[in-house]
C-alpha cells in the first residue's frame, strides 16, 4: 500500500540562518528559554546569536566548516546552535557524556574545526582534540587552559566586541547538522542533514501541531499564517512547554525549532524528576510536552498529579517506544484537557514521519504511530524484494519519501546508496499500515533495543566486550524492563584458559559508553547459538532470559 497525506504544503527555499531574526520579529520580548532563574528573551536570543555568529567567523570558521556542540541543555546550548548556523556553519552535536574515544572519531570524521562546551566536560574535549583539526574551544560557563594546537576562550571574551550577524551565502541545499546515529547497522554514522531537511519537517509540524502555514515575506523573514479549518494543539504566540529531553538527539533538536518559532517558552527541566516536572508543568502553564514512554509513566503515577493543576497541557506527544494501556490511561486522568498523540521518527528522516493526527476524526488507536505527515509518502515493501509494494495489513519494510528524508551518510556511499534510494528511505523497520492508512511497527531495526527513550546498538556493545582480555565472544540482547523499555544484557565465551569476572567486564564497557548503555547483567556461557550459516541466534538467547 502507498499513500502521501493529501495536504501540499508550501516549504521555504532559505536556510536555518533565517530563524532567530524571524522568531524575534515575531515574539520580540516574549520569553524564548527559562533556564533555573535566568530568562533569554526571543529578541536576546537574536542578538546573542549574532554575536556568536560574528565571533565564528572572526575565529576563522568559514561557511560550510563544522561546530561541534557538547553542551548539556542550556540557554548557551540555545545561543551556540543558532549562532553557528547564522555563521553559515554546519553544526554537529555531542551527547555531553560522550567519552573520549567517540568524542575523537567524531571530530576526526566531521573536520570540526571550532567547539561550544562547558568546564565540567572540557578535558575530555580538548583530549579528544589531540591530533584533529579542532583549533578553537569556546568554554560557555568558564575558563580553561589552552591545550596542544588549541586556543581555549571564555564565552564572553569570545563574543566581547560583536555584535551584527554576518552575511551567509549558504543555501537550502548546504549541510545544516550532521547528526550521528547508530542506522540500523549500529555502526555509527553522520547524516547529512540540509537546510532544506530541517525548515521542511518543522513546517510539518507547524502544519501538523499548530496548524500554521510557514512562508518566506518580502523581507527575508519566516512568518507564519493560519491554514483554514485547522484547530491543533498549539497557539501561536500562546504557549509554553517543559523540556527534558536532550537537545543534542534529532527529536529534542527538530522539536525545538518548532515550538520556538511558534513562540513557545521552553522551559529547561534539568535532570529528570517527576515531582519537579509536574510543577513546572503547572507553574509555567505547559501547553506542549513531549517525551518517551519511560517519562510518562513516570509522571502519570507520581503521588503529585492528583495536587496539580494540569489542565493547560493540550498536546502529549510520545516517541521512541509504543505506550502500553495501563500507562495510556493513567495519562488520560494525569492530563484530561489533552490529546494523547504517539508518533515515529528517525534521524535519516530528520526527525518527525508520523504522527497521530490532532483532528476530531483521529480517535486514539493503541500501538499506532499514526498517519504520514504532509507531504510524506509511505510504502510497506516486502522484506526480500523491495520492488513489491504490499497492501493493507501485511507486514514489511517500512519506505519513506518527503520533504525530511535527508542526503545521506557522512562518507559512506555505499550505505547511502543501499538505504536511500530514488529519493526514498529504508528505514529499517518492519511496519504494516491498516485500512485508514495508519502505522503500525512490528519490529525494531535489526537488534536496535530502546532504553529510556534512548537506542542501544548491541553491536557497538559487542565490539568493544570482545576486546577484553577475556572475552572470546559476546552476544547482546534486550531484556524487558517494565516502563524503562529494554536493558542491554551480555552473553559471553571465555577465552580458553580465562575466566570471566562478570562485573569487571560490566565495569570496563561502562567505562567506554554513555550511561544508558552500560551493561546490565552478564551471562557467561559455553558458546553462543548459531545458524547453519553461522549466525548468532539472538532469538533464543532472549528466550533463554525469559526463562531463567
Amino acid at each position: 500500500m502507498s499513500g502521501v497525506s493529501p495536504t501540499t504544503l508550501t516549504y521555504p527555499d532559505t536556510s536555518m540562518a533565517v530563524l532567530p531574526a524571524s522568531m524575534a520579529a515575531l515574539y520580540g520580548d516574549r520569553a524564548a528559554v527559562v533556564d533555573g532563574d535566568t530568562t533569554l528573551t526571543y529578541a536576546e536570543l537574536d542578538a546573542r546569536s549574532a554575536a556568536v555568529a560574528s565571533a565564528l567567523r572572526s575565529a576563522g570558521v568559514a561557511e560550510r566548516d563544522v561546530v561541534l556542540i557538547y553542551l548539556t541543555n542550556s540557554i548557551e546550548f540555545v545561543v551556540a546552535y543558532y549562532g553557528s548556523l547564522r555563521a553559515g556553519a554546519t553544526v554537529t552535536l555531542v551527547n555531553p557524556l560522550q567519552p573520549v574515544p567517540g568524542l575523537h572519531r567524531q571530530i576526526v570524521e566531521t573536520g570540526a574545526v571550532a567547539a561550544f562546551t562547558q568546564v565540567e566536560q572540557s578535558g575530555r574535549l580538548l583530549s579528544a582534540a589531540v591530533d584533529s583539526s579542532l583549533t578553537t574551544v569556546v568554554v560557555v560557563d568558564g575558563s580553561v587552559e589552552d591545550a596542544v594546537g588549541v586556543r581555549a576562550i571564555s564565552f564572553e571574551e569570545f563574543t566581547a566586541g560583536h555584535s551584527e550577524a554576518p552575511a551567509v551565502s549558504v543555501s537550502s541545499d548546504d549541510v545544516a547538522h550532521v547528526a550521528f546515529t547508530g542506522g540500523t547497522t549500529g555502526v555509527s554514522k553522520g547524516v547529512r542533514v540540509l537546510h532544506r531537511n530541517v525548515l521542511g519537517n518543522v513546517t510539518q509540524m507547524i502544519g501538523w501541531r499548530a496548524g500554521h502555514a510557514v512562508e518566506v515575506g518580502d523581507d527575508g523573514l519566516l512568518r507564519l499564517t493560519p491554514r483554514e479549518g485547522s484547530d491543533r494543539g498549539v497557539v501561536p504566540g500562546d504557549a509554553a512547554t517543559v523540556v527534558v529531553s536532550p537537545l543534542f538527539h534529532a527529536h529534542a533538536l527538530i522539536n525545538m525549532s518548532f515550538l520556538l518559532l511558534c513562540g513557545a517558552t521552553h522551559v529547561f527541566a534539568g535532570r529528570f524528576e517527576p515531582g519537579r516536572m509536574l510543577a513546572l508543568i503547572e507553574r509555567y502553564r505547559a501547553s506542549y510536552v513531549t517525551g518517551s514512554p519511560a517519562m510518562w509513566h513516570a509522571l502519570a503515577v507520581h503521588p503529585d498529579v492528583e495536587s496539580r493543576d494540569l489542565t493547560s497541557v493540550r498536546v502529549v506527544s510520545s516517541g521512541a517506544a509504543p505506550i502500553d494501556l495501563v500507562t495510556l490511561g493513567e495519562l488520560e486522568k494525569a492530563f484530561p484537557a489533552a490529546a494523547i498523540v504517539e508518533g515515529y521518527g528517525l534521524t535519516e528522516a530528520t526527525c518527525l514521519v508520523s504522527s497521530a493526527p490532532l483532528t476530531a476524526e483521529g480517535q486514539y488507536r493503541l500501538g499506532s504511530v499514526g498517519l504520514p505527515a504532509f507531504d510524506t509518502e509511505v510504502e510497506i515493501r516486502a522484506a526480500g524484494d523491495p520492488a513489491v509494494v504490499l497492501p493493507a495489513g501485511e507486514r514489511g519494510q517500512l519506505w519513506v519519501r518527503g520533504p525530511q528524508v535527508t542526503d545521506g551518510y557522512l562518507g559512506h556511499p555505499d550505505q547511502t546508496a543501499e538505504q536511500f534510494v530514488d529519493g526514498w528511505l529504508d528505514t529499517g523497520d518492519i511496519a504494516y499500515r491498516d485500512a485508514d492508512g495508519y502505522i503500525y511497527i512490528c519490529d525494531r531495526a535489526k537488534d536496535m533495543l530502546i532504553y529510556k527513550g534512548y537506542n542501544v546498538y548491541p553491536r557497538e556493545l559487542e565490539e568493544i566486550l570482545v576486546t577484553h582480555t577475556d572475552v572470546a565472544a559476546a552476544a547482546v540482547v534486550g531484556r524487558e524492563a517494565g516502563p524503562v523499555g529494554q536493558e542491554p544484557v551480555a552473553f559471553l565465551v571465555a577465552k580458553a584458559g580465562h575466566d570471566i569476572d562478570e562485573d569487571a567486564v560490566a565495569a570496563f564497557v561502562a567505562e567506554q559508553v554513555l550511561p544508558y548503555k552500560k551493561i546490565r547483567d552478564v551471562f557467561v556461557v559455553d558458546e553462543l547459538p548459531t545458524s547453519a550459516a553461522g549466525k548468532i541466534q539472538k532469538v533464543a538467547l532472549r528466550e533463554r532470559l525469559t526463562h531463567s
